[in-house]
């Protein structure tokens, strides 16, 4: 039986994979060409799988001569002379021609070939490699990442990259086409072992054609897989077996094209999560396929430890620049324009926390990520001694009906806040004043609710909380006080957000910081929906 698969390589006879048939035909068409390029993609995106389904398909075709390799588990004395890498990286040619059937020719003449020891000898190597086999050779190479802090492998891609240049001009013989693979593109490869402006702009591949295919899955994708494993129990349903029998009438249930909306909805199709969820959805949560089941999943992966995660915040924390940019975007809710010329916001897209969203501005890149960063906020500021913990008995705000009483929670939050401001809290209160009012009423929905943050692209700095609690859905947007005016076209904004969720009542929590302020609180009716608003 065939399994969602998290760790490592997928491979299409054991696991259920997406449909990438469309992806690896694009990248073929760039070989085609004769293009040399890098997928730099972050962390559990897929890379290795979508290498190895290419790799399958390449050497299948006639023309082409195959070597894929890896850096991975080489060692540091690899990279330490250029002696050590040309006869580690010959080696390796080697091992990989000896996995291919009618390797013959090219494996005659390494057996017979002095073993190159220096890049001039290996220049010479490489060119009577394809001379002799009279094949269009593709190199492809996993994890460059591991070379990334070594002079060696940048000597090695001047090496290929004059390569490149003179076949173009007929005046040598190379590989047809050359894929390297890694988070990292080369020019930041080079920008970490000489941090000035001359060696980021030229890479030593600046050969490299931009590699434009989408890795991510779309909710079409998603739906392949999802196809694939209701298929799968379908099947096991005809050998009689009694869990099988159950676990098929219970996935014929579900709408596999509204599900496969809702994963990409939360993980905007970042490949490890996706298989995540479906894992978790398959194997501990009784195939919940449904909404409440998704959200059920995301809660379970939210409170565990993963690579991913610890990546993620080992980024955060070690560069202030990159958290305080993040910081903005969500707790600020600044608009700031998408530029990757921008270093710090182009290593969040290299790490991939963060993409291009609405109005060409940026956005944290899916809402896992965007929940788990704010519960990262909240414990660190929970860490700060601030007594929220005793004003949310979690009973006191759910009614006999089991649920949630929203304007309750939002006067015992004013009241908390009016009893802890002071006019020396004010920078304090301006800064965390809304992640305040997410960490008041996380406790209060934990292990029963679920929530997520909408973060509005205006120069207002919208945001609305969704939370979902006893299969009901509540709205609160919370805003900054800019007057007036500007509160009352809130109100109809929040009004038409209602309007578009079909929902009849909303709530809106206004931060006002001026030192004359009143804490304010009522019910509003604005284009025939209900709106109480409490202003903190």
């Amino acid at each position: 039986m065939k399994e969602f698969n998290i760790t490592g390589l997928c491979i299409p006879e054991k696991h259920y994979m997406v449909d990438t048939s469309k992806k690896v035909q694009k990248i073929i068409e760039m070989i085609d060409k004769g293009k040399y390029f890098i997928i730099n993609r972050p962390r559990q995106y897929g890379k290795t799988t979508t290498l190895s389904l290419l790799y399958q398909r390449m050497i299948t075709i006639s023309p082409y001569l195959v070597i894929r390799t890896s850096f991975e588990g080489l060692g540091e004395q690899s990279f330490e002379s250029e002696i050590s890498f040309c006869i580690i990286f010959t080696k390796q040619i080697a091992k990989a021609l000896n996995r291919i059937p009618q390797c013959n020719v090219a494996l005659e003449y390494i057996k017979e070939t002095n073993q190159p020891k220096t890049f001039i000898e290996l220049n010479n190597f490489i060119t009577n490699l394809i001379n002799t086999t009279k094949q269009k050779i593709i190199l492809m190479i996993d994890e460059v990442d591991k070379a990334s802090n070594h002079i060696v492998f940048l000597n090695f891609l001047g090496m290929l990259r004059t390569k490149y240049l003179d076949r173009e001009e007929g005046l040598d013989q190379t590989f047809h086409s050359v894929i390297l693979v890694g988070v990292h593109d080369v020019k930041n490869i080079k920008k970490k072992i000489r941090p000035d402006s001359e060696s980021h702009y030229n890479s030593p591949w600046n050969i490299a054609t931009e590699f434009k295919v989408d890795l991510s899955f779309s909710a079409e994708e998603i739906e392949t897989m999802l196809e694939d494993y209701v298929s799968a129990l379908r099947q096991a349903q005809h050998t009689a077996l009694r869990q099988a029998q159950h676990t098929a009438t219970q996935t014929n249930r579900f709408d596999i094209s509204s599900i496969s909306k809702e994963i990409y909805k939360f993980t905007s199709g970042y490949p490890f999560l996706v298989s995540k969820i479906c894992k978790v959805i398959d194997e501990d949560l009784d195939k919940d396929w449904s909404m409440e089941g998704i959200q059920k999943a995301i809660d379970n992966i939210l409170k565990e430890r993963n690579t991913l995660f610890d990546d993620l915040i080992k980024n955060v924390d070690n560069n202030k620049e990159l958290y305080d940019l993040l910081y903005s975007i969500l707790i600020d809710s600044i608009p700031i324009q998408y530029n990757t010329a921008n270093p710090i916001i182009d290593l969040s897209n290299i790490y991939g926390i963060t993409a291009e969203g609405e109005y060409g501005r940026l956005k944290i890149s899916n809402k896992i990520f965007e929940i788990y960063l704010y519960n990262y906020l909240i414990s660190k500021l929970e860490t700060q001694n601030l007594s929220i913990t005793h004003y949310g008995f979690r009973d006191n705000f759910i009614n006999n009906s089991g649920d949630l009483e929203i304007e309750k929670i939002l006067l015992k939050f004013q009241e908390f806040i009016k009893e802890t401001y002071s006019d020396k809290d004010t920078q304090f209160y301006e800064r965390n004043g809304r992640l305040l009012l997410i960490a008041f009423v996380k406790p209060i929905i934990n292990g029963s609710g679920f929530y997520y943050i909408e973060p509005q692209s205006s120069y207002e700095r919208r945001m609305d909380m969704v939370i979902t609690f006893n299969k009901k859905e509540y709205i609160l947007e919370f805003k900054l006080w800019y007057g007036t005016e500007y509160h009352e076209k809130s109100l109809k904004q929040l009004a038409g957000y209602l309007d578009s969720r079909n929902h009849g009542v909303g709530y809106l929590v206004t931060f006002n910081f001026n030192k004359n302020k009143e804490f304010t609180n009522g019910w509003r009716d604005v284009d025939s929906k209900k709106i109480f608003e409490v202003f903190v």
